[in-house]
Formats: C-alpha cells, sequence, structure tokens
C-alpha cells in the first residue's frame, strides 16, 4: 500500500497491492503523554523483493487541527514500514490505497500544498490539494482536504467518477472522511447525499459528525451539507484500477450542471480562506 501521512492533526498518503482501492483513513489519537505507533510489514533485512532499503526519518510540524490550516505530510511506499512518534501525543490521518509501483518515501512541505478556492456563494469552499494528480506523484492514490463554512454546500453540483472515459471521466473509488466544528458545547452535524448512476446503486442520505467515514464506490456524490454554525472538513481519498491513468477526471450531473454557470459575477464566501497567518509563512 502507499500511504500518505500528515502530522499532529494532518493526514498521510500510501500505496497497496491487488484490488487498488482507497483504505478508510485513521485518525491515530495519542494522549498528552505522547507514543509511538509502527505499521506495514516493511523489507528491513533485505528480501527476494529486492534489497533493503535504509531508514529515512521525517519531522513534522502539524498544525493545531483540521480548520487550522494547511499541513504537512509524508508519503509511504508499498512494502514499506513505519514508526510514528509524537512527545506530547496528536492525531494522525492514515489514508492508503493498494498500488503496483513502489515510489520512494518523500516529504511534503505545507508550504508546497496548492490550496484552491472553488465555487462561490453559498457553494464556496477551500481545497488543500496535497495528494492530488498532477500534483503530488504517487501510483493509484489521489488525496484532497475541503473545508466548508457553516451553512454552505460543498461537493456540488453532485458529480462521478466511477466510469473510464478516456479524456472525459475517470473510474475511482472513494472515501469521505468527516470532523465537524462544534458550536460551543453543541457537536457538529452535516448530511451527504449520493445517488445511484448507471455504474451502481449506491443510494446514501446521511447525517454526518465527526469521526464519520461515507463510502462511494460509484454513484453521483453531492452536496456535502454543512450545517448553519458548524464548519465541515472532509478528507477525499481515491483510487482506480491498474492500467488506468492517474487522473481526477469527473462527470457533473446533467440535471444540476447549471449551478456553475450561476457562479458567475458571485464572491466567494468571505469567511475564506481559513488559513491562519503563520501558515503563510511556512
Amino acid at each position: 500500500m502507499e500511504f500518505a501521512r500528515q502530522g499532529p492533526d494532518a493526514p498521510a498518503a500510501a500505496d497497496r497491492r491487488h484490488r487498488p482501492y482507497p483504505a478508510p483513513p485513521a485518525f491515530e489519537a495519542q494522549g498528552s503523554g505522547g507514543g509511538a505507533h509502527s505499521f506495514g510489514k516493511g523489507r528491513g533485512g533485505g528480501s527476494p523483493a529486492g534489497p533493503a532499503t535504509p531508514p529515512v526519518t521525517f519531522e513534522l510540524r502539524g498544525r493545531s487541527g483540521v480548520f487550522g490550516g494547511v499541513t504537512d505530510f509524508v508519503y509511504l511506499p508499498r512494502d514499506g514500514r513505519a514508526e510514528i512518534e509524537a512527545a506530547e501525543g496528536g492525531r494522525f490521518a492514515l489514508a492508503g490505497a493498494r498500488c503496483e509501483a513502489r515510489l520512494p518515501a518523500r516529504y511534503g512541505p505545507a508550504a508546497d500544498v496548492p490550496v484552491e478556492l472553488r465555487g462561490a456563494g453559498q457553494c464556496s469552499r477551500q481545497v488543500h490539494n496535497f495528494g492530488a494528480a498532477g500534483v503530488f506523484p504517487a501510483d493509484r492514490l489521489i488525496a484532497v482536504e475541503v473545508l466548508t463554512p457553516g451553512g454552505n454546500w460543498s461537493s456540488y453540483p453532485p458529480h462521478k467518477h466511477d466510469t473510464h472515459l478516456p479524456g472525459e471521466e475517470s473510474r475511482l473509488e472513494e472515501i469521505y472522511y468527516f470532523e465537524i466544528a462544534p458550536h460551543g458545547n453543541t457537536p457538529g452535524v452535516g448530511y451527504q447525499r449520493v445517488t445511484p448512476s448507471p455504474a451502481g446503486k449506491t443510494d446514501i442520505l446521511a447525517e454526518v459528525r465527526s469521526g464519520d467515514a461515507v463510502l462511494i464506490p460509484d454513484g453521483w456524490h453531492g452536496p456535502s451539507i454543512a450545517a448553519p454554525g458548524h464548519d465541515m472538513y472532509y478528507l477525499n481519498v481515491m483510487a482506480g484500477p491498474p492500467g488506468e491513468p492517474r487522473e481526477w477526471l469527473i462527470r457533473d450531473h446533467p440535471e444540476h450542471a447549471w449551478i456553475r454557470g450561476s457562479w458567475d459575477g458571485q464572491e466567494v464566501d468571505p469567511r475564506l480562506p481559513f488559513h491562519r497567518a503563520e501558515d503563510e509563512a511556512r
């Protein structure tokens, strides 16, 4: 598997073998006393698959939380073994996909992550393209973060990527992992919709809260709805089958694609971007 791992309260990326579809992201929580966590099978002393790879150490700066700006991350290769250590504790997202190629371990600085403000008006959202196709090399894995201000709709218009049509649409399974900001002592809530497409029968209307994940093997997905007063974060993890290009090509739902034209002349939600001033200096 290939993995992307983000620092304290950040995501990560990795590739796996065989069926190359995404694995649910896992947030590893450590207490205030810190700790360590190991995973992967590794090739420490050499094996028939090839010579041993010398260990590499990366230091992650992380962030205060998923709404605290862009984070740095680490890419872990297939057949690798990793150990995460956090002296003061932290939360780490591990996002992976089965893969064929074994690429080198790499560090991704926060300053190099492209940040996109997508949509306009009540469809405004912020995208952190840390593991996007065409941005960060991987075999199968594609991963991005999306932040949506409370009261807005994102992942809209509904779109799909479940059929391989060269130059028009990619075939990608996808996972949405959610974190919803509370309002005072009131936990946050949001909603996710998926409707069936010709490629499958996935039909979902789910209330989502922090820690929930929605699996999307096929179908028109969207909107992702942030309740007023509760900003929404989700980590998108995608992967497609071998033999097809690693690219994100989507098709909008024909009944809702018109909404894009309505954004012309509208301003992006003034609550965006979510960045803190210190993020810009990274």
